[in-house]
């Protein structure tokens, strides 16, 4: 059970987010095509964002370049989609903020409040517990 997001992007910021974001770092992706990572990976590409896998197991995912982390992108990230067990999102979020991405978006299942709070007083955006391709689809 994930945490109660506190504080989280209302769906006016989340369309906001959305329309104005190119660049999309899937951290946790799958090679898997059953996963979920992988297919709103797909979702996501055919909506015309550049995607940037990230997993230090693949060299490749659905046809893109596959990074070791977030650092090793050679392109500025608009939003750090985060696909990785609760324990893992701190070190997300911070390799985030390091990078000076400009939202965290916490897939469905999955809220740390105290890395979101982290996140906005460096300036990013926070969505907890939103799948990105379910928001897509109602809201843009």
């Amino acid at each position: 059970m994930c945490e109660i997001p506190r504080d989280n992007a209302s769906n006016e910021e989340i369309t906001k987010i959305l329309k104005d974001s190119k660049n999309i770092a899937i951290v946790g992706i799958s090679a898997d095509e059953t996963k979920d990572s992988n297919s709103v990976a797909k979702y996501i590409k055919q909506k015309n964002y550049q995607i940037f896998p990230v997993n230090p197991k693949y060299d490749e995912v659905i046809g893109e370049k596959c990074y070791k982390n977030l650092k090793l992108i050679p392109q500025p990230i608009d939003i750090v989609v985060i696909f990785r067990k609760p324990e893992a999102i701190p070190a997300v979020v911070d390799e985030a903020i390091d990078i000076n991405a400009k939202t965290v978006w916490m897939q469905l299942g999955l809220a740390n409040n105290s890395s979101a709070a982290k996140a906005r007083k460096s300036g990013l955006s926070v969505v907890m517990n939103k799948c990105i391709k379910v928001e897509h689809a109602n809201l843009i």
